[in-house]
């Protein structure tokens, strides 16, 4: 069975123009054919935009935690968070001032701590000048509560997002303020939430509106892994800076009210200069000889990571994970590194012990280039007695149910190209309240992405099990449940994934989210 259907012609996004007959850019020399369009491999996952400020040196900041978010109150089966969106005058680079979208007036937002089983509402209040949309990425919520892009919150006196040819976008925009109820019924993991309005999430996240959301659980609190002070929540972005110290991006309309999307030259993607970690740039931190847990978030847009720690301790991999998107996986794994797409989690635990005291260790991106190189640095304790360690990582973390793909019901296909200029699923550019798939709830489906370029593909609703890439077992990134993958040029990759609970419209999309933008995004329904 084919996740394909027929199209209904006049009604995709691309209708409004905003790709333009300019915008095409062709694929450079030495493609080659996929399902007619051409592959896209030589090209690196996005384009970088150049700060025309002078850049601060790295390791001179202190590394910040954003702020644990306290509820405004509680009963017997809820806790009630709120959270404003408004602007706000941020000190990231030296001498300057950045004018940032926030959750609550910080970048990143703050951190919201959840327990598996107690539900969750947020409260989120519009002062922004444009709607919002709030998505709880790897969040298994109602498809009211899930961020749909056209379920706006609209500021004082504002409009829905327009598309399809100047119709709204299908939804339920409300004005001023949201609640965002979250049953909370999943297992331990690092989620996060970011806004996700139609055709400009983009610019949106790169403004400031990303925050962690993290759910604790019986299972996990049994574990003796590092807490406290030592569990570190760590957002990878990169951005770029203006000469005056505002964000730089490329978007066609700078106002983000009407046209969506960015200028032909960033279509594949828009790469910052500056590497943030919490929102502050190249940061150092100081640890005891002790482990650490690290929640590793690549919250960029475009970029791909492959983090790594320099040096590496004597005897080598370094970095032992315990989680990935979708929590705890059953067993640890060792690694020398960690290639991380946009939006994936990997929560690894670092045994300072390793290093000789005094000893700098970078967190070093393999894939960068000069400053990208960078991420930050882990200042290890010179002197001192070495604390008693009181925490280990056990042989097994987690009882993971193995999803069978042999007794999958359905299997379907989605084709992720660019075809004519614009991004594509199945041919198709983003037709809202179009499904591509209906999937049944409770029924194990088999979904196998084929591609043309890199897309960190993002399902929501249900996190899903990696099957196979190119008809080979998995990736060394691919273990556990998760709810994105990087798939790579010319790759074929297969998912097993069940939908349960929640009936309704939900999307699932490219992560990088200039495509996400330019209509790299198909809808769901679960029946």
């Amino acid at each position: 069975m084919s996740g394909s259907g027929k199209a209904k012609s006049g009604r995709g996004i691309s209708r409004r123009g905003f790709l333009g007959a300019g915008v095409a850019l062709g694929v450079g020399a030495g493609g080659v054919a996929l399902g007619g369009a051409k592959l896209l491999g030589t090209v690196p996952p996005g384009r970088l935009l150049a700060s025309k400020r002078p850049l601060p040196a790295a390791f001179q900041q202190p590394l910040k935690l954003p702020p644990v978010l306290a509820p405004t109150r509680t009963d017997a089966t809820t806790d009630y968070y709120e959270i404003t969106q408004k602007a706000a005058e941020l000190d990231i680079l030296p001498g300057a001032r950045t004018t940032a979208w926030t959750y609550g007036g910080t970048f990143p937002g703050p951190t919201i701590v959840s327990k598996s089983g107690r539900r969750t509402v947020v409260r989120h209040t519009n002062e922004l000048p444009r709607p919002v949309v709030v998505h709880l990425h790897g969040g298994h919520t109602p498809h009211d509560a899930d961020g749909y892009p056209g379920d706006e919150i609209l500021p004082a006196g504002g409009k829905p997002t327009m598309v399809m040819g100047g119709h709204p976008m299908p939804g339920k925009p409300v004005m001023g303020r949201r609640d965002y109820a979250y049953p909370m019924n999943q297992r331990a993991a690092t989620l996060w939430y970011h806004d996700h309005r139609m055709g400009f999430t983009g610019a949106s996240v790169w403004r400031g509106l990303a925050g962690f959301h993290l759910v604790h659980d019986d299972e996990e609190e049994r574990l003796p892994l590092p807490r406290g002070d030592r569990d570190l929540p760590l957002m990878i972005a990169d951005r770029s800076f203006d000469a005056d110290g505002s964000f730089l991006y490329p978007s066609i309309d700078r106002t983000l009210e009407h046209m969506p999307g960015v200028h032909a030259t960033h279509m594949n993607g828009v790469l910052g200069d500056v590497i943030l970690v919490n929102g502050v740039p190249w940061p150092v931190h100081r640890v005891e000889r002790l482990r650490y847990r690290l929640r590793l978030l690549n919250a960029s847009n475009a970029r791909n990571y492959r983090i790594a720690l320099d040096p590496p301790p004597p005897g080598g991999k370094g970095m032992v994970q315990i989680g990935s998107d979708g929590g705890l996986l059953a067993a640890p794994i060792a690694h020398e590194g960690l290639d991380v797409a946009p939006a994936e989690r990997f929560d690894v635990v670092v045994d300072f012990a390793r290093y000789r005291p005094g000893t700098r260790v970078r967190l070093v991106n393999l894939l960068g280039s000069g400053r990208t190189r960078e991420i930050m640095a882990f200042d290890v304790a010179s002197s001192g007695r070495t604390p008693r360690d009181d925490s280990a990582v056990p042989a097994r973390l987690s009882r993971v149910r193995v999803l069978d793909p042999a007794k999958a019901a359905v299997r379907r296909t989605f084709v992720l190209q660019q075809k004519s200029g614009r991004w594509r699923i199945n041919g198709h550019e983003y037709e809202p309240g179009r499904p591509l798939a209906r999937p049944k709830l409770g029924r194990l489906e088999l979904w196998r992405f084929v591609t043309d370029f890199h897309h960190p593909i993002h399902l929501h609703l249900d996190a899903f099990q990696v099957v196979s890439r190119n008809g080979h077992g998995l990736g060394p990134s691919d273990h556990g449940w998760k709810d994105t993958m990087d798939l790579r040029p010319a790759e074929a990759a297969e998912v097993a994934v069940r939908f349960t609970d929640y009936a309704g419209n939900f999307v699932f999309h490219c992560h990088n989210l200039e495509h996400e933008d330019m209509a790299m995004m198909a809808d769901f329904a679960t029946e």
